[in-house]
């Protein structure tokens, strides 16, 4: 099979399994059906005329400290005005904004506002079949999540941006979209020359897309897609598989002008001091799915250590080309710890049986690949994960940018769970709490080109905003729509936490109904099952 374009011959429209989206040769690969589209919005108040919340302690997401109690006066969609109105613990007796007949006021005294939180890799569907948009945008939502990156539209760009358009209106409960294509979608021909790769560019960014996903291709056509992505100001993102990885590491693509990586295959090869080419085991075979984990769960070993010439080298000139890492450590979490993922609090009530039945054991689909996993693995992964919890920091700390996404669908993992998952691995990696907020909110803000607009919260930019009832800053755990487990003052166990209210384009939504919304649907698929 020949691999300069990995989705030729997929029809438009039609959504790509895991196995294809994930560079699968294998034959037996099919074609996950999308879901039902969103329906028309029913839930979620505003944007009002003039909106007051009073008294919130605010975590402006550009890593300034925690600040309050404010009130922050918005007018339509857009914030006009953050007034310091006193000190914690005592009566508020500062002058206040005056609030008129028709304006609507929400007092979150005690509570923290953050900006609204961007999942830089997040699928609307395209892993298990059916998979109803609603379930997928009201987890985000509930979650603080105000902007998602669609990375490769899956189920059809045609599908994707009928929903772009519908948030972009509020007519649908969703946060904001920003649709990637998959490079080689929309079209039936192989891309084989790089004047086929330019044509192809062209034609989608007059579809609408905000980007290109690449999973690997010949450099020539590499480099003519990206150069003509840059003139078309799309977005660039690569999974570098490793399929392509030797003719193209994370290190080439980034000099060819490729803008963000994700996950990390690709980094530890631009890393070898001593091969070019991982070292396999001899049984190795990429369509075995538990060898393709369970070997990429010893790639990073094979690199330069921290802090070696090798190691800083790759690391500065990432930096110099302003490149973005966006790592979703949270999709291989189930690889150092499966029973944990396995059993995690929230399967119950909001995993669709779906999406269960998608993630158990199977050889026939990408990312179940528990045929065999031993401890020994767990241990492998969790060195992986080490070294690359290192470099994440490393780069961080010396100027690099680092997104959170989740890539959520996939390997146990929920939609909105899986990203408050992602917040808790980069305070594990070294982050500081703060530094995590700000790869949540400024620094996706800033790699989409839209931080004039959203990222953090500014007099003048839009009311994309996450208001939670706990300290975010203490304790992730909070942010989960399962809340917090902990033992109050009268010895008993309970659950605290979770998302209050998640404004999006000055439209408040109460994530506790939204998270109800979504329980009554897999309640409903279940029975229906």
């Amino acid at each position: 099979m020949k691999s300069v374009s990995l989705f030729a011959g997929l029809k438009t429209g039609l959504a790509c399994t895991l196995t294809a989206v994930f560079l699968s040769v294998s034959s037996s690969s099919a074609l996950a059906a999308p879901g039902a589209k969103a329906p028309e919005r029913t839930t979620g108040e505003g944007p009002y005329k003039r909106l007051i919340l009073r008294g919130g302690t605010i975590v402006n997401g550009e890593g300034a400290p925690a600040r309050g109690p404010m009130d922050i006066v918005i007018e339509n969609d857009r914030i006009v005005s953050i007034v310091n109105v006193g000190n914690p613990g005592v009566p508020i007796k500062a002058k206040r904004p005056v609030a008129g007949e028709n304006d609507k006021e929400i007092d979150i005294s005690g509570q923290y506002v953050l900006p609204g939180f961007i999942d830089m890799h997040g699928h609307i569907g395209g892993s298990a079949d059916n998979i109803p948009a609603e379930y997928v945008f009201k987890l985000w939502l509930a979650h603080g999540i105000t902007t998602v990156r669609e990375p490769g539209s899956f189920n059809g760009l045609g599908w994707v941006m009928d929903h772009v358009e519908r948030s972009e209106n509020n007519t649908i409960a969703a946060p904001r979209i920003v649709p990637y294509v998959g490079f080689g979608m929309e079209q039936e021909d192989e891309i084989t020359s790089p004047e086929q790769a330019k044509s192809w560019v062209k034609a989608i960014a007059k579809k609408g897309a905000k980007g290109i996903k690449f999973f690997g291709a010949p450099p020539k056509i590499m480099a003519a897609a990206l150069s003509e992505a840059k003139k078309q100001q799309l977005g660039t993102m690569m999974h570098h598989a490793q399929l392509e990885v030797t003719s193209m590491n994370a290190l080439d693509s980034a000099r060819l002008g490729l803008t963000t990586m994700e996950h990390w295959y690709g980094l530890p090869e631009a890393l070898f001091e001593h091969q070019i080419i991982q070292d396999y085991s001899p049984e190795y075979n990429y369509n075995n799915e538990q060898h393709r984990f369970g070997e990429a769960g010893r790639l990073w070993q094979q690199a330069a250590k921290p802090g070696s010439k090798r190691w800083n080298k790759v690391r500065d000139e990432l930096i110099s080309l302003d490149f973005t890492i966006n790592p979703t450590m949270t999709i291989y979490e189930a690889s150092r710890d499966l029973m944990r993922e396995m059993n995690a609090d929230w399967h119950q009530e909001y995993t669709l049986p779906t999406l269960w039945q998608f993630f158990q054991p199977s050889r026939y689909a990408h990312g179940s690949y528990w045929f065999d996993w031993t401890t020994d693995d767990e241990i492998a992964w969790k060195d992986n994960f080490r070294r690359w919890m290192t470099f994440l920091n490393d780069y961080k700390n010396h100027g690099g940018r680092v997104t959170t996404g989740s890539d959520a669908g996939y390997i146990f993992k929920i939609y909105g769970f899986g990203y408050v998952r992602e917040l808790e691995l980069l305070r594990e990696a070294g982050f500081n709490a703060l530094e995590v907020i700000r790869s949540a909110t400024f620094n996706g803000a800033e790699a989409l080109g839209m931080a004039d607009d959203i990222g953090s919260i500014r007099v003048g930019k839009k009311a994309d905003l996450v208001i939670v009832p706990d300290n975010p800053l203490r304790n992730f755990k909070t942010l989960y729509g399962t809340g917090h487990f902990r033992l109050n003052d009268k010895n008993q166990p309970i659950r605290t936490g979770g998302v209050n209210y998640t404004v999006k384009d000055g439209i408040v939504y109460d994530a506790k109904a939204l998270l109800k919304d979504v329980r009554e649907i897999v309640s409903a698929a279940k029975k229906a099952e």
